[in-house]
């Protein structure tokens, strides 16, 4: 019998789970949280009780006894900046989990992790979390001291991913040059030099291309005059550039399935944002390349839209010229998660210590 790994993916509407016997998947559950169920909690962290006994129901009607686990792994959340790698779920992480600066669900995994971790008398570990911060300097400046540059990006995917295509081409994570776009309710692409992502858009706060969920940059001035118009607040404003920009803006929905539905349709202001998103993808692949200096040894496309094919070959026309581009699909987070928590217990890599 090989090792069991449970994995922990909160999102705002719903808490993945799966059950690994070592590689093997046991089990993948989806469970899903009503928009009434959301509302009776007045911030994500109060939801960590009503979530983790969700979770505990979920694995005792499949039958599963969570005192065969051998490790429990959660999704890391909007802690400080960190280095990639797996780190333990300590205490100085709890803390840093429970009053993080922003609300996001995936603040919830570590903890999700340890409190179940606990009870089956095993240890609790995150991987890779969208604070990975592995920058070059020159990257970090903006025009304003005051807004420098952030490393927010869905680095649990892109890691994992390109490790896969390393793998699958016989090449050397850490010798080699790639841009990885992530593309989901926000978009990430980052250039992943020898083995660092030495650059990426802050996917979180709506910097970079135009995104489902994301308004992606826009015109400082235009900002600056919706900030000062008096008809938003500053809650307001954050929901416009991350959660109802993008997309949902444009489109009034943030199901790229329906609107490349529209598209087949002949709906036209449907086909112009799915023009322009990959456009402005597109756009951002080629800074990323001026970030590499050219030498690019592969772009991927990974995430949920990376299913349509509409968008990964107009992506492709515009910028295989760069470097080759091949599709990995899907955001496969339970799964990344699930390798690192297996490189752990093989001692592939030792966890890193979050202080």
């Amino acid at each position: 019998m090989g090792s069991k790994i449970l994995a922990i993916n909160p999102g705002s509407t719903s808490t993945k789970v799966a059950l690994f016997d070592d590689e093997r998947p046991l089990l993948e559950l989806t469970l899903r949280h009503t928009a009434e169920e959301i509302a009776r909690f007045d911030n994500i962290i109060s939801q960590l009780d009503w979530r983790r006994e969700i979770i505990l129901s979920a694995l005792r009607e499949n039958n599963f006894d969570i005192r065969e686990l051998t490790v429990v792994i959660g999704r890391g959340g909007l802690v400080k900046p960190i280095p990639a790698g797996v780190y333990e779920v300590n205490e100085a992480l709890r803390h840093d989990l429970r009053n993080a600066t922003k609300e996001h669900a995936s603040n919830l995994g570590g903890l999700l992790a340890a409190e179940i971790a606990a009870m089956a008398g095993v240890k609790a570990y995150i991987a890779d979390p969208v604070v990975v911060d592995e920058m070059d300097d020159v990257a970090r400046m903006s025009g304003l001291p005051e807004c420098p540059r952030r490393s927010i990006l869905h680095a649990l995917n892109q890691k994992a991913t390109v490790r896969l295509h390393c793998e699958r081409e016989g090449l050397v994570y850490e010798e080699h040059n790639f841009i990885v776009a992530h593309l989901g309710g926000g978009i990430s692409v980052t250039a992943h030099k020898r083995g660092r992502m030495v650059d990426t858009n802050n996917a979180l706060d709506g910097d970079g291309p135009i995104a489902p969920e994301r308004s992606g940059t826009l015109s400082a001035a235009g900002l600056a005059d919706l900030c000062c118009s008096g008809r938003y607040t500053r809650q307001e404003i954050e929901r416009l550039l991350a959660g109802k920009g993008g997309m949902v803006a444009h489109l009034g929905t943030n199901s790229v399935m329906s609107v490349m539905e529209r598209m087949r349709s002949g709906d036209e202001q449907a086909t112009r944002f799915i023009e322009a998103m990959c456009y402005t993808i597109s756009k951002e692949i080629g800074a990323m390349a001026a970030v590499l200096a050219g030498q690019v040894d592969g772009i991927i496309l990974t995430g949920g839209i990376a299913y349509n094919p509409p968008v990964t070959d107009a992506i492709r026309e515009r910028c295989s010229f760069i470097a080759p581009v091949t599709v990995y699909p899907g955001e496969n987070e339970l799964e990344a998660l699930m390798s690192n928590a297996l490189a752990v217990l093989r001692g592939i890599c030792t966890p890193r210590l979050y202080a």
